[in-house]
């Protein structure tokens, strides 16, 4: 019986395997031309697939020439038709089958046909900062006979902008609850006349996510409040403290302050910014002590310590560079916020600038550097969120995550004065 039951498992998978005969060129036919061995495989790999099909085709219709009272579909003969293979669309015959309710689809074809490795291959070329014009140059040679599409400057143009599209979309719809953000950075780009402002959060496990974007003419409290509001929509708690890390901008600001409140919109500004903004006041022989004094009271051990020594400096330039000093006292205690919150050097460091923020606007600039000109908002949203996405995930953990509890502590500690003496006022 054992025996029976091997032969007849057998005999099944023999039916199901095809024997393909092809004529393969000499050695020194190969060597002669170099790219005879890649359009060898193509031609090779067309055959593999019309065998797959006629398999897929003969188990809906029985043994071709024989009869069966109990097929559920006739062959159709075939139709011109195209698959997918290494970033393009070529031409291949289609094998058709037919029922009584119309054409039945082949499952080896359908597979050979999707789109999918197309759409990743143009993704992927282009985060690679290959043009749409130079795409169809990437791309492995073809048989001369064969010609193939989908790899035109236009045809990757138009698939591009339906792929940014859906990633703009779902971008703007992720849920934010469950990330558990404490900290966001905020800065804008400019493209002409365009900004982009983006939102970037990190989470209580140190992993960094882009939280949302908005496109205006200038980076203006209103665009920033609706960006705010939205996060806020999203899941982003605002009944809790946040620590924003911004550049100073007083639209910044305001948007946190009404998005947020005094209670729980914590801001630390950036001290890169805050650092370059003073020594523009300055002439050039001045700019080295004034620099080392400023970096030294960041350092200090406290933020009492470090607003004194900034407070000298700032009555120190009062006579000959006021607006110099007055720039210095300008923010000055929120350049101070990280260093009340007592965290890790590390993860102080890292928080108090934007520059994790400006590296992505770095990367933003290097995918979108082969666009020429940029025709409208829409493409600017659409480019900036396909470079966040490809951005997002080469993002590595902040130093010092390991004491964001710490924060988070801290965060709420501060948040529970702001609020008691907020009543007492």
């Amino acid at each position: 019986m054992a025996q029976h039951r091997s032969s007849r498992q057998k005999s099944q998978a023999e039916k199901s395997q095809r024997t393909i005969q092809l004529p393969i060129p000499t050695l020194g036919v190969l060597l002669d031309a170099r790219t005879a061995f890649h359009e060898l495989c193509i031609e090779t790999g067309c055959e593999v697939l019309k065998s797959m099909m006629e398999v897929d085709r003969e188990a809906i219709c029985g043994v071709k020439g024989r009869h069966d009272a109990e097929r559920r579909a006739v062959r159709g003969g075939s139709t011109p038709s195209r698959i997918t293979l290494g970033g393009r669309q070529i031409p291949l015959s289609r094998l058709r089958v037919r029922s009584a309710s119309g054409e039945v689809p082949l499952a080896s074809f359908t597979w050979a046909a999707s789109v999918d490795p197309l759409n990743t291959h143009t993704l992927e070329a282009i985060a690679s900062g290959v043009s749409t014009r130079g795409y169809g140059r990437t791309l492995d040679p073809l048989p001369p006979t064969m010609a193939d599409s989908a790899t035109s400057k236009s045809a990757v143009s138009r698939r591009f902008v339906v792929l940014s599209q859906k990633r703009f979309t779902a971008f703007l719809s992720r849920p934010l609850e469950d990330l558990d953000v404490r900290i966001v950075m905020i800065d804008g780009k400019v493209f002409k006349k365009h900004c982009i402002v983006v939102a970037l959060g990190i989470a209580r496990d140190g992993k960094k996510h882009v939280l949302g974007l908005r496109e205006g003419s200038t980076e203006n409290s209103r665009m920033v409040t609706d960006l705010l509001t939205d996060l806020v929509d999203r899941g982003l708690s605002n009944e809790r403290a946040v620590l924003f890390v911004i550049d100073g901008a007083k639209a910044l600001r305001k948007a946190i302050r009404d998005v947020f409140g005094d209670d729980h919109g914590v801001v630390q500004r950036c001290q890169a910014h805050k650092l370059r903004n003073v020594l523009d006041y300055l002439p050039d022989d001045m700019r080295a002590s004034v620099e080392r004094t400023m970096k030294q009271a960041w350092n200090a051990e406290s933020a009492d310590l470090a607003q004194r020594q900034l407070r000298r400096l700032a009555n120190s330039l009062d006579r000959e560079y006021p607006s110099a000093a007055a720039s210095v006292r300008e923010g000055l205690e929120e350049t101070l916020t990280v260093q009340r919150l007592v965290v890790n050097d590390a993860l102080r460091r890292m928080l108090r600038t934007t520059n994790a923020i400006e590296n992505l606007n770095g990367s933003i600039a290097i995918y979108t550097r082969n666009v020429k000109r940029w025709r409208g908002g829409s493409m600017i949203q659409r480019w900036v969120a396909s470079a966040l996405v490809e951005a997002e995930g080469k993002f590595r953990r902040v130093r010092g995550y390991r004491d964001l509890q710490e924060l988070d502590r801290a965060l709420d500690k501060l948040s529970e004065i702001e609020t008691e003496n907020t009543k007492v006022a």
